[in-house]
């Protein structure tokens, strides 16, 4: 068996093990994730990170280990628009904090199948298509542009294409029953407003994915370093939801960051059959943006800032209005 496959095999054992100690034993009891814990968590899964790039510095060399460290930092800065998200569904729902980690930890182990899938497209259809590589960076360029243009982000449940074609097959009760996806009521199976809820961050990552993967792709089409620098990216996402839930308000000028950076590995993807910008350029150009962003938004904090909630005239919805 080479090494190669040895080290997909390691890893993937050690993300279910983490993922299994995650789940059976760390939130075994459904309960509220505090800022304390989530922080806690959080600082795991970056020293988790940095010492696997470590490993790669050692093994594989400085080219490799760089290249997994800004792909690490870029797919985690594009994370920060997931969670945006994420806290708009919850309001949108009125998710009890106490089940919105089992929500996210369901949502987060489907991510990994789904970028996996992404990631075996992405780079498939580079090796075989090469001119795919400026599709690509169009569309990062433009989508970068898009939402540094766009004012708010708006929740639309009832528009989710997989949302319509599960109402066809499935009744959803009334209310949330307890963190269970399923119940049974005479002898009916039924589920519940929490599936409702996961199937919508699901497929709502998805979107994100068409973002993120081609973004990685700029940086490195070493699909090993892709896949664990997304991986792991992913895993620390749900604690920095966690972490950040209560003051993503106060980065008013992150997503201007995101769609800098977006604009810049699309260009990056453009040219790099002209010219390969060094691996230590775009790290210093990604983390650069990210500290310009955050330290503005600190320094120039936006007035009258509103919570990351549904305005008064406009309540959160029941599923039922939901599901029509």
């Amino acid at each position: 068996m080479s090494n190669e496959l040895l080290l997909w095999i390691g890893f993937n054992v050690f993300v279910l093990a983490m993922l299994a100690l995650d789940l059976g034993v760390f939130h075994r009891k459904a309960h509220e994730v505090k800022v304390k814990e989530a922080l806690w968590w959080s600082a795991v899964w970056i020293a988790l990170a940095l010492t696997f790039n470590a490993g790669i510095y050692f093994f594989r060399g400085e080219e490799a280990a760089l290249e997994f460290l800004t792909g690490y930092l870029l797919e985690k800065a594009l994370s920060v628009d997931n969670i945006f998200v994420f806290i708009m569904i919850f309001a949108y729902f009125r998710v009890p904090a106490l089940y919105q980690h089992k929500v996210l930890f369901w949502g987060i182990l489907g991510a990994l199948i789904m970028r996996a899938i992404f990631i075996a497209t992405g780079i498939t259809l580079l090796q075989h298509f090469h001119w795919v590589i400026y599709i690509f960076g169009a569309f990062l360029i433009i989508t970068g542009i898009k939402l540094a243009m766009q004012q708010d982000k708006e929740v639309h449940p009832e528009k989710n294409p997989v949302l319509k074609l599960f109402q066809r097959f499935m009744p959803v009760t009334k209310n949330f029953e307890g963190d269970k996806f399923f119940v049974k009521r005479d002898g009916r199976r039924f589920a519940t407003p929490l599936l409702v809820v996961l199937l919508i961050v699901e497929t709502t990552d998805v979107v994100f994915a068409l973002d993120s993967i081609p973004a990685i792709l700029a940086i490195t089409t070493d699909p090993f370093i892709v896949y664990t620098s997304n991986v792991f990216a992913i895993l620390g996402l749900r604690a920095l939801y966690f972490a950040l839930a209560g003051i993503m308000q106060m980065f008013h000028y992150l997503s201007y960051g995101l769609a800098a950076i977006l604009v810049f590995v699309g260009i990056k993807m453009m040219i790099m059959d002209f010219y390969k910008l060094p691996i230590a350029v775009s790290l210093g150009v990604v983390a650069g943006i990210l500290a310009i962003a955050v330290i503005l938004s600190l320094v120039r904090p936006r007035r009258n800032a509103e919570a990351l909630s549904m305005p008064e005239n406009s309540p959160p919805v029941s599923h039922e209005e939901v599901l029509g």
